[in-house]
């Protein structure tokens, strides 16, 4: 089934050129706006008799995609979700011609599987290794999954309002996740100059030619499975609804849909063009505004909505595009209330059977308004796209750790010199490093060491054998290995990494105590970039060695040193992302704000408190703290469990644990928890100098 694409169109200027899927600008006009054309009528011979005997999936639709041959390790069955009809809900609202487009089905569970499949094919055979993308939730998680199984880095951009478990999900799949704390506009500029100044392939989402046209193939399995339903008796016939409902943001999916119908309506296969019902949340509905106001450009807006994968404020040209779809095709623009959207998704579950996300919710918030007020009429057939399911992502497999956060500040600077300086400081934060060496202690120190000064993530392995593994999965920028190592010593490492082309750029400072040889300093001059002593050096210097390395400025303290005993609350600094993380488990209240008041009378540190042990060890994840003060006696996971289950995770085992519990203990129990904690303090026996000093000891 080869590929009829002819040329490219620009949607702006009409400047036509050769097919090429991988275009991102208009050479006459330098548009991003770019529309793929196909040879319509040998497709209008073709479809739809040949299409019998293929595959249920999106590319049984081959001659109308813009890429010839998908590679078949890439797929995941994506496209020709079901057409489901809602006979119950119909009733609710006195209308008999419901159906449900049920994009739930896909590989993440979103629409966006079908830009995210087109898009890393494109990305495959174009030889691209790294992408980026900025999203609002699902495209994100869909990316995510496409990338990590065709082996393509992405780097993915989010507002810091896009749901938790969305950001945890991408992560699982291993994206390097930016959050940022701006608007979406905001969070898309940023991800833009991130790509430029990496030189890293940034994907255009609606007007990238993947895009629009991925989303073209609803349109046909719509019309398809459409004909199939109201047309038993007559196979081969394909029937367009006279209302196609979607909920937007940035308007890739109608903009998509509307395209597919418009090809099959121009050669035949469909005997009009549905209505389009655009629906967006009324606290960021700048299409609606403008399309009610008569206007053919949509004024950005400030996003103020719960509904934060519809949070595009500022449409662009899209608003231009579906403006001109929907007058043409009496279509409407609606917005709803999120109250509204929350009652749809109850009503939809209640009478339909399906638990949707919000964005869908907005979508059958809108029906509903349009059959409340005529818009849509009682004889007309509607199909309302379900955007995706909001699967929660189990946190306690994965926190937020691998999420970088961005801070943006427009109000103490101009908006592009804010961007660029968060940008700046991007570059810190996405730079990784592994610490490899089998004593905790060291790792620690050298950790806490690099984190004073420079906001890298830092990966440590206890091991060669961890290391390798990690370095596989998260592949630093640089590394730092002891020598003297169980299993596999650092020499070994070594000679793994260089010998390995995926790995040999890597650079690697070796920090060890091991009296070298002639044989040893001569291997480390050939794999390594320097040899530091354990001892032997300031600490300064080995940071300032690394900064180089990685090609950034000389190291500056990120904060203040510890602060100890005496210190009054008008002294206290305010509380940093920097600071020494300690999270205490208890679930007596008055226990816990006696232990954070100590702590933040005596110390420089950043308390998170938990009141169960499930939630504790979700912090844990979370904030990968310097110390952990634990009680015993916990609802719905005890402190055992909590310690079992950090000290079986090779990422959470070398936190300390400071155990403070009422329990009396068994010494079978004591025995336990000896090779587990630092040490037990007794509430019994409570002192709170020697609790300062027990934390102290336990962060030196």
């Amino acid at each position: 089934m080869p590929s009829l694409f002819t040329k490219v169109v620009c949607l702006e200027c009409q400047h036509e050129v050769t097919a090429e899927i991988g275009l991102t600008a208009c050479p006459q006009c330098g548009s991003n706006w770019l529309d793929a054309q196909y040879d319509y009528t040998t497709v209008a011979g073709l479809w739809p008799a040949t299409l019998a005997s293929r595959e249920r999936s999106m590319w049984r639709y081959a001659e109308l995609l813009p890429l010839d041959a998908p590679d078949a390790d890439l797929l995941m069955g994506e496209g020709f979700t079901s057409l489901n009809r809602l006979p119950h809900y119909e009733r609710l609202y006195g209308h008999p011609h419901i159906y449900m487009k049920d994009e739930r089905q896909g590989p993440t569970s979103s629409f966006k599987d079908r830009q995210a499949a087109l898009s890393v094919q494109a990305m495959s055979r174009a030889g691209i290794k790294e992408c980026v993308l900025a999203s609002t939730g699902n495209a994100g998680v869909a990316y995510a999954a496409y990338c990590a199984r065709a082996g393509i880095k992405l780097w993915l951009f989010l507002t810091s309002l896009a749901i938790g478990d969305k950001l945890r999900e991408a992560a699982l799949y291993g994206a390097e996740v930016v959050r940022v704390s701006g608007t979406y506009d905001e969070t898309k500029y940023v991800a833009a100059e991130f790509a430029r100044r990496k030189g890293i392939h940034l994907d255009r989402g609606a007007k990238a030619i993947p895009g629009k046209e991925s989303m073209k193939t609803l349109a046909y399995e719509i019309a398809e499975q459409l004909g199939l339903k109201l047309h038993p008796d007559q196979p081969g016939k394909w029937q367009a609804p006279d209302w196609y409902i979607q909920a937007v943001s940035g308007g890739i999916g109608p903009l998509g849909v509307s395209k597919g119908f418009s090809e099959l309506y121009r050669m035949g296969l469909i005997d009009r063009m549905p209505k389009l019902g655009i629906v967006q949340a009324a606290g960021c509905a700048p299409m609606v505004k403008a399309f009610h106001a008569g206007q053919t450009k949509a004024a950005p807006v400030i996003p103020k909505t719960l509904i934060t994968v519809l949070a595009t404020g500022d449409p662009g040209h899209a608003y231009t595009l579906l403006h001109d779809t929907v007058s043409g095709n009496g279509g409407a623009m609606v917005s709803v209330d999120d109250g509204k959207t929350f009652e749809a998704m109850r009503q939809l579950a209640r009478h339909g059977g399906c638990s949707v996300e919000p964005a869908t919710a907005v979508a059958f918030a809108g029906l509903e308004q349009m059959l409340a007020d005529g818009t849509i009429k009682t004889d007309e057939v509607v199909v309302v796209n379900c955007s995706g399911h909001t699967f929660p992502v189990e946190s306690h497999i994965l926190g937020d750790q691998l999420v970088l956060d961005l801070e943006l500040n427009p109000a103490e600077q101009a908006r592009e010199e804010g961007l660029d300086a968060a940008i700046r400081s991007l570059d810190e934060q996405a730079t990784s490093i592994l610490i490899v060496d089998d004593n905790p202690n060291d790792r620690r120190l050298i950790r806490r060491l690099l984190q004073r000064y420079k906001r890298y993530r830092i990966h440590e392995a206890g091991s060669g054998n961890e290391a390798l593994r990690l370095v596989r999965e998260q592949q630093p920028d640089l590394i730092i290995a002891d020598l003297t190592m169980p299993e596999m010593d650092g020499f070994t490492l070594l000679e793994n990494l260089k010998n390995n082309p995926q790995t040999a750029h890597i650079p690697v400072t070796v920090v060890s105590a091991k009296n070298l040889s002639e044989n040893d300093a001569r291997l480390l001059n050939e794999y390594s970039e320097s040899v530091w002593a354990k001892g032997g050096f300031e600490t300064r210097q080995l940071v300032d060695h690394i900064a180089e390395k990685l090609g950034h400025s000389p190291s500056t303290p990120s904060r203040a040193q510890p602060a100890r005993s005496g210190m009054t609350q008008a002294d206290k600094p305010v509380v940093t992302a920097d600071m020494e993380t300690i999270v205490i488990v208890e679930d007596n209240p008055y226990d816990r704000r006696l232990a954070r008041r100590l702590l933040e009378s005596g110390g420089y540190y950043r308390v998170v408190e938990t009141s169960n042990g499930r939630d504790g060890l979700k912090a844990i994840y979370t904030y990968r703290p310097a110390l952990v003060l634990l009680d015993l006696m916990l609802p719905e996971m005890d402190g055992f469990s909590v310690l079992e289950a950090m000290r079986g995770d090779s990422t959470l085992r070398d936190i300390p644990v400071i155990v403070i519990s009422a329990k009396d203990l068994s010494q079978q129990e004591r025995d336990t928890l000896a090779n587990q904690i630092l040490s037990i303090i007794t509430k019994a026996s409570w002192d709170n100098k020697h609790f300062l000093d027990a934390v102290q000891n336990a962060l030196k």
